[in-house]
């Protein structure tokens, strides 16, 4: 997109309070439904999408930024037929990575590995598997999202699931299995990010993507790890 036709911050933010203005009525609808199949709450919805489509486009063209959640249409999944009031609920979540620098990957593992105590797994961060068992091991998954270059890590696709359940389960209920048996019907919401919701590339940047990759430096300097918990 050229400079000329890119929107200006007054439209962003405009288009930001618009969203604003969509939430606060479509929390009034909920409030107030009628039933299930409130016409106020799907009209509601339909208008933040919208909102949060164009303020979402708007912010893109503006600052080259994206908000971190898509929000379903509802064709794309099967109609809620869970509980209104739902007693318990179940959050899924699936972060795709590729290994794309297994060097920086074995050596932030090693690391990790030398600033603990010994243990009979000393030694596991030789290899690319190991590696990945330490650094999962030791930092949450939502560090790992924020911090995936430092660990050699590219991002790929990834969602969250919320789900409604009637009741919570027992402990280790469903350990051995624990993506089995979604039921579709009960997600209540759901969030998505993938590169196929990015726009088509203009003409000026596909020269861009025509460039070689800048390469790691061997000798580069590592970022420190937080490794005391």
């Amino acid at each position: 997109m050229s400079d000329a036709a890119q929107p200006t911050a007054a439209e962003v933010r405009a288009a930001a309070e618009a969203v604003k203005t969509a939430l606060d009525r479509h929390l009034a609808a909920v409030e107030r439904r009628s039933g299930e199949d409130d016409p106020a709450v799907y009209e509601a919805f339909n208008e933040l999408a919208a909102a949060a489509e164009e303020y979402d486009e708007l912010l893109y063209d503006r600052y080259d930024e994206v908000t971190p959640f898509e929000i379903p249409g509802t064709e794309d999944r099967p109609p809620y037929i869970g509980p209104e009031e739902p007693g318990a609920l179940s959050v899924l979540i699936r972060r795709d990575y590729t290994v794309g620098e297994p060097q920086r990957l074995l050596a932030q593992a090693q690391r990790v590995e030398a600033a603990e105590e010994p243990t009979v797994s000393e030694g596991a961060a030789s290899t690319v598997l190991g590696a990945l068992g330490v650094l999962f091991g030791e930092f949450e998954p939502d560090e790992i999202a924020s911090r995936h270059k430092e660990f050699g890590l590219e991002e790929g696709d990834s969602t969250l699931w919320v789900t409604a359940a009637d009741d919570t389960a027992e402990p280790g209920e469903w350990l051995e299995a624990p993506f089995e048996g979604i039921d579709a019907h009960r997600v209540v919401c759901r969030f998505d990010v993938s590169a196929v919701f990015d726009d088509e590339p203009d003409d000026d940047d596909l020269d861009d993507d025509l460039a070689p990759d800048a390469e790691l430096d061997e000798d580069e300097d590592l970022e420190p790890l937080d490794v005391d918990r």
